[in-house]
């Protein structure tokens, strides 16, 4: 465990509502609909509308922009630099385009809408570690795991700049909640060591960041009554890199990917039917509350 330091007082932290929550996914799979180099017009305005709001927050927002395909694409990123360590720093991330076919509630609105209003909450907190907020574009098929892939994009550029990434948080399809035993599979063996409901938030690494994700689970639990799980897995279990962390784990960074877990839960996962309407916003605003509680212990830990 590292070295702690109490957080700087601060006033109390503004609250991340159920309706905030699905303000964002409603305006994301519903309004916009479909995004990605498909439906460029669509995925502009998903970029639009999280580089708008940021700005709406007195963030600077610092854009990646490559074409994909012949059609422009861009990562976002806005960051709190650390009043303490400012060299080191904690992203979190989460992709804002959907697979075709898909308007992409939970995979991915849910993860932006978190990002969206923890960067809100952020804004009126000083870190002691620089805090930053990234929207990767082109995490979806056919991008995935590809040097096409907006985090792979960043990664490499940020390995390469010389950036003191200690931990990296991958927000993806994080929206679907349930109680009722049954409701959770799992890969084959771990449905032993887990629970058979879905009513808890799952953190997922490689063997090198568990150290790191057994830290912001003990953060989290700290702060929040709210369930969560965590495995430290290889890659090559099914879901286990299937998100923008990954990308961060290629370039030798330490990351996690915090979700609902997808497909083994959520039966609407990449398709049509992932509409906003399915997610437990209330389950999911607890979660999210919880998630800004561990971020702040997180912070005051040395990384």
């Amino acid at each position: 465990m590292g070295t702690y330091r109490p957080p700087a007082p601060h006033p109390t932290f503004p609250g991340i509502s159920a309706e905030r929550l699905s303000r964002h996914v409603y305006k994301l799979a519903e309004t916009i609909g479909e995004r990605n180099v498909l439906r460029p017009r669509a995925l502009q305005r998903a970029e639009d509308y999280v580089g708008q709001s940021w700005e709406a927050l007195g963030y600077t927002v610092s854009p990646q922009a490559y074409t994909v395909q012949g059609v422009p694409c861009a990562n976002l990123a806005v960051e709190r630099r650390g009043a303490g360590a400012p060299s080191d720093v904690v992203v979190l991330g989460a992709h804002y385009d959907s697979v075709a076919g898909s308007p992409g509630a939970n995979d991915n609105g849910s993860g932006v809408a978190a990002l969206l209003e923890l960067s809100r909450v952020f804004a009126g907190v000083q870190p002691y570690h620089t805090i930053r907020f990234v929207a990767f574009t082109n995490e979806e098929p056919p991008f995935f795991f590809t040097r096409r892939q907006g985090s792979d994009v960043y990664a490499r550029a940020a390995r390469r700049r010389g950036d003191r990434i200690q931990f990296m948080i991958a927000l993806e399809t994080i929206g679907c909640f349930r109680s009722e035993s049954g409701t959770q599979s799992y890969p084959a063996l771990l449905r032993h060591f887990f629970p058979p409901c879905g009513n808890f938030i799952a953190c997922i690494s490689n063997f090198r960041s568990l150290r790191m994700m057994r830290r912001f689970v003990t953060a989290f639990r700290a702060g929040s009554d709210f369930p969560i799980q965590y495995a430290a897995l290889p890659a090559l279990v099914p879901g286990v890199a299937w998100s923008d962390h990954l990308s961060f784990w290629r370039q030798g960074y330490r990351a996690m990917m915090l979700t609902d877990t997808a497909f083994y839960r959520y039966p609407y996962y990449h398709s049509a039917a992932d509409t906003a309407e399915k997610l437990n916003y209330a389950e999911f605003a607890r979660m999210t509350n919880g998630l800004v509680t561990a971020l702040v212990l997180f912070d005051a830990q040395d990384l």
